[in-house]
C-alpha cells in the first residue's frame, strides 16, 4: 500500500496537511510580513489584466479598477444599508406601530442570517463558484431589500431582514475571494484590500449620514435606495467580474451534514449573542440556546474528521495569522459597534440632537475611505501589515480613551480628536486585518477565510453591543436623572477601550512569532513599482 494514498479529508495520509497536489494548505511561498509575490516562471497570467510579464507591482490598468469598483460597490452596499436601517428605526417604529420587541428583532434578523449563514457561504464560494455566488446573492439581497420597503407589517420586515442578512452572508466572502484572486499577491492585492476595506468602513459612515436624509422624505427609500444601487452593481459586474484563474474547485461531493451542522450552530449562537443584548431575557434560555449551539459545532468536528469530503478542512484553524486576524477583527469591530451605540446614547438622549446631526458627528470616522487606499499600502510596504495593525489598534485605545471624561456640554470640537483619530485608527487596522486573514491560505479556500473573518466581525458586534448594554444598564442601577446616565455611560466606555487593548495585545503576539520564526522584515519596494 502506498505511503501516499489520500487521507478521508482529501489530504495525503503521508503529509496531513497536504493536499495530493503536495502543497501544503498554509503554503507562505516566501513570505515576509510585507506582502511579496514571486510569479512562477517570471510571469503570471492575471485574470484581471491578461499576461502580465515582468514586474507584478505595477499600476493596475483600467479594467482592474473598474472590477475593484464593482467589488467595492457590494461592500459599501453591505454597510450602508445597515447604517441606514438603524437610523431610521424610530420613524419606521412610528409609522407601523411596532413594539420595541419587534423593533429589536428587525435589526437582530439580519444578524442572525449573517452570522448564522456566513460560514457556509464562504465555504460556498469555494466550491460551487465564487462569482457565481457573488451574482446570484447580490440579486437576492436587491430582491428582499425592495420588499422592506413594500412592509406593512413587523412580520414582513423580519423576514426581509433575514433574508437580506442570509445573501449577504453569502455575498460578503465570495466578494472578498474575488478580490484576493483577480489580484496578485503584492503592491496591486496591498492596494486592491486598503481600497476595499475603506469602502466597507466608508459605507457603514456615509450611511449614518444618508440614512438620516433619506428618512426625512420617507423610511422605505432606506429599503428603496439599496435597490437601486444593487441594481447598478449587478448590471456592471455580468461583464466585468471573473472567476479567478487561480481557482480551483475542489473535487467530491457537498458535505450536506456539515452544512447543516455547522449552519444550526452558528444560528443558535448567534441567537444566543442577540439574546445578551437584552439583559431582562430569561437566562436559562440563553445559556439552552448556547449549550445547543456548542452541541452541534462539537458534532460538525467528529462529521468534518469523518467526512470523505469534509466542507471545511479543520486544518485551516491551525494558520496563526488567520486567527490572531479573526480574534483582533472580533474585538476591534466589537470596540466600535459598543463605541458608537454610546456615543449615539449621548448625543441623542442627554445633549438632543437629531439622527441627521448624529449622522454627520460621525462623518469625520470615514476619513478612512480615503487614508486606507492611499496612506495604508504604503505603510504596509514600509513597515509590514503587522506592524500597521498593531498601530491602528493603539490608535483606536487612545481615541476610546480621550472620550472617557465627556462631561454634560462638550462642544464638537472637544469629540474630534476621538473620530479623528478613529477614521485613522480604522484606516491602519480594517485592511490588514482583511490581508492578515488571507495570508498564507490557500488560493482555493479563500471564501472560508473570508467567511471566517465576517464571521468574527458579526460576532464582535453583537458581543460589543452586548458588553456595553450590560456594564451601563449595571452601572445605572435605578437612577434616572441625566447625572447617573452620565455616569453609567463613562463606565460603559471602559468596554470599548480594553477591547481595543486587548486587540493590540493579541497582535503583538503576531510580532512575537515572526521574530520567534526568523522571518524577514519588509525588503524595500522594486524600483518603478507603485503600490
Amino acid at each position: 500500500m502506498s505511503a501516499s494514498r489520500s487521507a478521508p479529508d482529501g489530504r495525503t495520509s503521508g503529509h496531513p496537511d497536504r493536499y495530493p497536489d503536495g502543497r501544503t494548505p498554509e503554503h507562505t511561498h516566501g513570505h515576509t510580513d510585507r506582502h511579496t509575490y514571486e510569479p512562477v516562471g517570471g510571469r503570471m497570467d492575471g485574470p484581471v489584466g491578461g499576461r502580465m510579464d515582468g514586474p507584478v507591482g505595477g499600476r493596475m490598468d483600467g479594467r482592474a479598477w473598474s472590477v475593484l469598483l464593482v467589488l467595492c460597490g457590494a461592500i459599501f452596499l453591505e454597510g450602508i444599508d445597515v447604517a441606514m436601517l438603524n437610523v431610521a428605526l424610530p420613524s419606521i417604529r412610528a409609522d407601523l406601530g411596532l413594539s420595541t420587541g419587534m423593533l429589536s428583532g428587525v435589526v437582530s434578523a439580519y444578524v442572525l442570517g449573517y452570522g448564522g449563514f456566513m460560514l457556509l457561504g464562504g465555504r460556498a464560494a469555494d466550491l460551487l463558484g465564487r462569482r457565481r455566488m457573488f451574482l446570484f446573492w447580490l440579486a437576492v439581497f436587491l430582491v428582499f431589500s425592495g420588499l422592506g420597503g413594500f412592509a406593512t407589517e413587523g412580520w414582513m420586515l423580519l423576514v426581509a431582514r433575514f433574508a437580506t442578512g442570509v445573501a449577504a452572508a453569502f455575498m460578503a466572502p465570495a466578494g472578498l475571494a474575488l478580490v484576493t484572486g483577480n489580484f496578485p499577491e503584492g503592491p496591486q492585492r496591498t492596494r486592491a484590500l486598503g481600497v476595499y476595506a475603506g469602502t466597507a468602513a466608508g459605507g457603514f459612515s456615509l450611511g449614518l449620514v444618508a440614512g438620516g436624509l433619506l428618512a426625512s422624505f420617507g423610511w422605505r427609500w432606506v429599503f428603496f435606495a439599496p435597490v437601486i444601487l444593487s441594481a447598478v452593481i449587478l448590471l456592471a459586474a455580468v461583464p466585468l467580474v471573473r472567476e479567478p484563474a487561480a481557482a480551483e474547485r475542489p473535487a467530491g461531493g457537498f458535505d450536506l451534514a456539515g452544512a447543516f451542522s455547522i449552519t444550526g450552530a452558528m444560528l443558535l449562537l448567534v441567537y444566543g449573542v442577540v439574546r445578551l443584548e437584552h439583559p431582562g431575557n430569561g437566562g436559562g434560555v440563553t445559556a439552552g440556546v448556547f449549550t445547543a449551539g456548542l452541541a452541534l459545532l462539537a458534532a460538525f468536528t467528529v462529521i468534518e474528521r469523518r467526512s470523505a469530503h469534509p466542507l471545511v478542512r479543520l486544518g485551516i484553524l491551525r494558520s496563526g495569522p488567520l486567527l490572531r486576524a479573526d480574534a483582533g477583527a472580533l474585538l476591534f469591530v466589537g470596540s466600535f459597534a459598543g463605541f458608537q451605540f454610546l456615543v449615539t446614547l449621548y448625543l441623542q438622549e442627554l445633549r438632543g440632537w437629531s439622527t441627521l446631526e448624529t449622522g454627520l458627528a460621525m462623518l469625520v470616522v470615514g476619513v478612512d475611505t480615503v487614508l486606507a487606499p492611499t496612506l495604508t499600502p504604503r505603510l504596509v510596504n514600509r513597515f509590514g501589515n503587522v506592524r500597521v495593525l498593531f498601530g491602528g489598534l493603539l490608535l483606536a485605545a487612545l481615541a476610546y480613551a480621550l472620550f472617557l471624561p465627556v462631561g454634560p456640554d462638550w462642544t464638537y470640537a472637544a469629540m474630534l480628536p476621538t473620530m479623528a483619530l478613529l477614521g485613522l485608527a480604522f484606516s491602519l487596522a480594517y485592511g490588514p486585518l482583511t490581508m492578515a486573514a488571507t495570508e498564507g491560505v490557500d488560493e482555493r479556500e479563500h471564501g472560508l477565510a473570508g467567511g471566517l473573518l465576517y464571521t468574527a466581525i458579526q460576532f464582535g458586534t453583537a458581543l460589543g453591543l452586548s458588553a456595553v448594554t450590560a456594564v451601563h444598564v449595571a452601572a445605572l442601577g435605578g437612577g434616572a436623572s441625566p447625572g447617573a446616565e452620565l455616569a453609567a455611560l463613562r463606565t460603559a466606555l471602559a468596554v470599548p477601550v480594553a477591547a481595543a487593548v486587548l486587540a493590540a495585545v493579541v497582535t503583538a503576539f503576531g510580532l512575537r512569532a515572526r521574530r520567534a520564526a526568523g522571518v524577514p522584515g519588509p525588503a524595500p519596494a522594486p524600483a518603478g513599482t507603485s503600490a
